[in-house]
């Protein structure tokens, strides 16, 4: 008897992967964007941090989205979120180049808030990537392709900064930095993706049975649970995400403040150096992708943790340039975390995948709430930058601790 072929889901991973592109580049312009802000707009560390909370803490909307999808599917949930993505944009070009000769601080809260818009279109596009990638093909090789998948978010994660300065602040310090830089270059962003949205609309994308397609893969049918509240580890990778998110977004953020604090590279500022943090994860992930065909997920994700915190902690015994490098080269441990945090958390749950994916997304809020935290931490000058880096480590704990054990309860 012939084995069944297996669908080829070539074509649909890199309509996924270019999506991916375009997350990666999204997110990291946003965090690039704290500086420019910070001196555009007169901002205090814990205010500069709000950039943040705008983007990330449209994350809250995870849950009910997850559902949406599950409603309508990958590729409608993933057209609307380009669209949300593209109006978001063009809106903020209307807003701001509207208000130019108004209050700063009302023109700063309208950037917010369409960049708020942007993300929840964001989100739409995360819950596809995320689980779309996991099971376009064999389930073994699901942690491969995410990896992978976000080594080449990475590649525009790197090139998010440099359009920072070589385009929005035409190369100009970020201290000379004024809302006029920002309008046309999110217009031009908006069109492009409202372009994108337009063909993706028109192409054909697979459909994918999750739980048919377990079983056509073990050969066995297997019973799942009712509901996907009932299994632990989706929440606790949930808190993975959001604690992962302190770490990912918690040192290009702190860098400005301590780059303020500490002048470790007289001559340059946060903006100069920061694409080596993003350009270490994009290392990271091409590497990562090569070495989890030879290592279980767990033990890659552990020796990243016990790296990443190494680095951090390396720099608190070094000065200058030296130090920052240090805390950059963390970006080559971060890199992995994120899809194999979210594979663990979407272990063996077949028709609840997409639902179990707008859980586990949620935490990215985590980037929303730890941040200005840690801004807080910094405007306080009994604290300081380092206290708020210190807390760092307690993100790496938990992660340790989700890897070996939370991830396993309820599987």
């Amino acid at each position: 008897m012939n084995q069944k072929a297996q669908p080829n889901y070539t074509f649909a991973l890199v309509i996924v992967i270019a999506v991916c592109f375009l997350i990666g580049f999204v997110t990291t312009m946003n965090n690039s964007m704290i500086e420019f802000c910070k001196n555009a707009f007169h901002l205090n560390n814990f205010q500069s941090q709000l950039v943040n909370s705008a983007f990330y803490g449209a994350y809250i909307m995870s849950i009910p989205f997850g559902f949406m999808m599950s409603k309508i599917g990958y590729k409608a949930t993933l057209v609307l979120g380009l669209a949300v993505v593209g109006l978001g944009f063009v809106i903020n070009y209307l807003c701001i180049s509207g208000n130019l000769d108004g209050n700063v601080s009302t023109t700063y809260w309208m950037f917010l808030g369409c960049m708020f818009i942007v993300a929840l279109g964001i989100v739409m596009l995360q819950l596809v990537a995320n689980p779309y990638v996991m099971v376009l093909g064999s389930p073994e090789k699901g942690a491969f392709r995410m990896t992978f998948s976000q080594a080449l978010n990475s590649v525009a994660t790197t090139v998010a900064p440099i359009f920072i300065a070589s385009v929005i602040l035409s190369g100009k310090k970020a201290e000379n930095a004024v809302p006029s830089d920002i309008p046309f270059p999110y217009l031009g962003l908006g069109i492009f993706t409202l372009i994108l949205c337009a063909i993706l609309y028109f192409l054909k994308l697979p459909n994918i049975d999750e739980g048919k397609q377990a079983a056509e893969a073990t050969g066995v049918q297997k019973e799942y649970k009712s509901s996907v509240f009932k299994y632990p580890h989706v929440w606790l990778g949930a808190l993975g995400i959001f604690m992962y998110m302190g770490l990912e977004i918690g040192i290009p953020s702190m860098l400005t403040a301590y780059f303020e604090a500490n002048n470790p590279i007289p001559g340059k500022s946060a903006t100069d150096v920061l694409f080596l943090y993003w350009g270490g994860m994009m290392v990271g992930r091409f590497v990562g992708a090569g070495i989890l065909s030879k290592f279980q997920p767990r033990v890659l994700l552990s020796a990243c943790l016990i790296g990443g915190a190494a680095c951090v902690g390396i720099s608190f015994f070094l000065s200058g340039a030296a130090a920052v490098y240090a805390m950059l080269a963390a970006g080559l441990f971060h890199s992995v975390m994120w899809p194999l945090v979210f594979n663990l958390g979407l272990q063996e749950l077949g028709p609840h995948t997409k639902a179990a994916s707008g859980i586990i997304n949620l935490g990215v809020v985590g980037a929303a709430t730890l941040t200005p935290l840690m801004g807080m931490v910094v405007d306080k000058p009994e604290l300081g930058v380092g206290t708020a880096i210190c807390m760092m480590f307690i993100y790496y704990a938990y992660v340790m601790w989700f890897c070996w054990k939370g991830s396993k309860i309820g599987l």
